[in-house]
């Protein structure tokens, strides 16, 4: 018997975390003060920026143990904790103008993104099933509140609503799944589990593979995998802007984090588990495409296309292999710099007086602001995997790492889906540049902020699409936890 428990409490492994539940504490202390949101804002981006820190220069490359091993500080951790914190980075920067424009600038939002990412990032940096729906939980009640944060809108209303419904409904799956592996195997740490998977087979089969049934749907709500996906449009349209765009990709990629810990490294012995992966991942790709040829709003097409986007990261885990989880982890990086910036242009649009997102509305857009439409563009090219955009590389890593492993009709489905969701980003470009209406196309105005934000995720989009060496050496570095 392996003994994985480390009654180590070195609160150096948790620091990052830490370093953002004071920060965040900080900022509901002097929400009451004069120009507080401005001070929240500075406090949200230097408590990111500190907590970063503390990553890279604390942990990366150190894979160490304990709290009686309920947290596990090692790469593959660390490699999604500064996925979380730059998506955190980015959402911030947007919410400002955003926030502002609308009248609903609080400091409460900030502290509640902070805890958010928080809860994230506690669910990547363990192997045991109660701390990582610990995480989850800490970061889907946040999410909850920031779903509804306009609290005059009716759409934003009914987006918290459903949200928490839904939520609440994908946290009993996960709790009950918990508990049936929790009785077949008398563990929560997957370590464990994995030590002792032959003898928990032979005895308990039936429990174990109900507590893994339960897991998947839970987790399939939460990063919305079809049919669990009905949720997503609805919310994501309704919440305000720069929380669709952190909803996105920060849970998604959380929930992502614990998948391919659980089914690449916990239950990866599984055969049943392949061809249930492959079934998700074509349907998922398949319905997210097909629905968002319909769309005509362009936050609810981006909503579709993020269910689409969660069907190609299940072909990585699908196939379970160290490379195709290094290109999972690559993918939601490249996927966190296009769409972004996607969603930067749709808060300039919702921002003018009377206007919404709509496709429409972007009639004329390539006369008024060409350099806009030109940077619109880009960022639709990468959504469908254009090259020489990341979007491609991505794409290709992925593709490329389930033809090694024999899945070769997969990938054809998941190539032809990609030639699918050409059509509808092409009618944003199309849109933008040939399209004609009786209304001018209302200007819109860059603020620091926002500008900083495009010309982040344009070198992320562009620059790392030819040059992304370093993003996969740093997705490689990070599977010390699979080798």
């Amino acid at each position: 018997m392996i003994d994985f428990t480390s009654g180590t409490v070195d609160f150096n492994i948790i620091s990052p975390e830490i370093s953002l539940l004071v920060v965040g504490f900080v900022i509901l202390l002097i929400s009451s003060m004069k120009n507080s949101s401005r001070n929240s804002f500075m406090l949200a981006l230097f408590g990111l920026l500190l907590s970063g820190y503390f990553v890279v220069f604390n942990q990366w490359g150190h894979q160490q143990s304990g709290f009686f091993g309920m947290i596990t500080c090692d790469n593959f951790g660390m490699s999604f904790k500064l996925i979380f914190l730059m998506v955190s980075f980015i959402t911030v920067l947007l919410a400002v103008r955003f926030m502002n424009a609308k009248g609903i600038n609080r400091p409460e939002f900030y502290a509640l993104l902070l805890f958010s990412t928080m809860g994230m990032m506690v669910m990547a940096n363990t192997t045991d099933l109660i701390v990582i729906f610990l995480g989850l939980e800490i970061m889907s009640v946040p999410l909850y509140v920031m779903a509804g944060f306009a609290r005059r809108s009716l759409e934003s209303n009914e987006a918290g609503i459903k949200y928490f419904f839904m939520g609440a409904f994908a946290s009993g799956f996960l709790l009950l799944g918990i508990a049936f592996i929790f009785g077949a195997s008398g563990t929560t740490d997957l370590r464990q589990i994995v030590t002792d998977y032959s003898f928990i087979i032979s005895h308990s089969e039936k429990y174990l593979i109900s507590g893994i049934a339960l897991l998947l749907i839970g987790f399939g709500f939460k990063v919305g995998i079809v049919p669990f996906h009905s949720w997503i449009p609805d919310v994501y349209q309704g919440a305000p802007t720069p929380v669709t765009a952190f909803f996105s990709v920060g849970p998604k990629a959380a929930g992502f984090a614990a998948l391919l810990r659980i089914f690449s490294f916990g239950f990866n012995e599984l055969p049943v588990l392949i061809t249930i992966f492959w079934v998700l991942a074509v349907l998922t790709m398949t319905v997210g495409n097909v629905l968002a040829l319909r769309q005509d709003n362009v936050k609810r097409l981006l909503a579709y296309s993020s269910i689409a986007h969660a069907g190609y990261i299940l072909v990585a885990i699908t196939v379970g292999d160290p490379i195709s989880v290094a290109s999972a982890i690559f993918y939601l990086f490249a996927y966190a710099m296009f769409n972004f910036g996607g969603f930067a242009i749709v808060i300039l649009l919702e921002t003018r007086s009377g206007c919404k997102s709509n496709i429409g509305e972007l009639a004329g857009m390539a006369k008024t602001h060409p350099y806009l439409a030109a940077v619109l563009a880009l960022f639709m090219f990468a959504l469908a995997g254009f090259p020489p955009t990341i979007g491609f590389i991505g794409k290709f890593y992925i593709f490329s790492a389930a033809v090694k492993s024999g899945f070769i009709w997969l990938t054809v489905i998941g190539v032809m889906n990609s030639f699918v969701s050409v059509y509808y980003y092409l009618r944003i470009v199309k849109a933008a540049y040939f399209d004609s209406s009786d209304k001018p196309f209302v200007p819109v105005s860059l603020t620091s902020t926002i500008t900083l934000v495009l010309i982040l995720t344009i070198f992320g989009t562009l620059g790392l699409g030819f040059f992304p060496q370093r993003i996969l050496e740093f997705s490689q570095a990070a599977l010390s936890i699979f080798l």
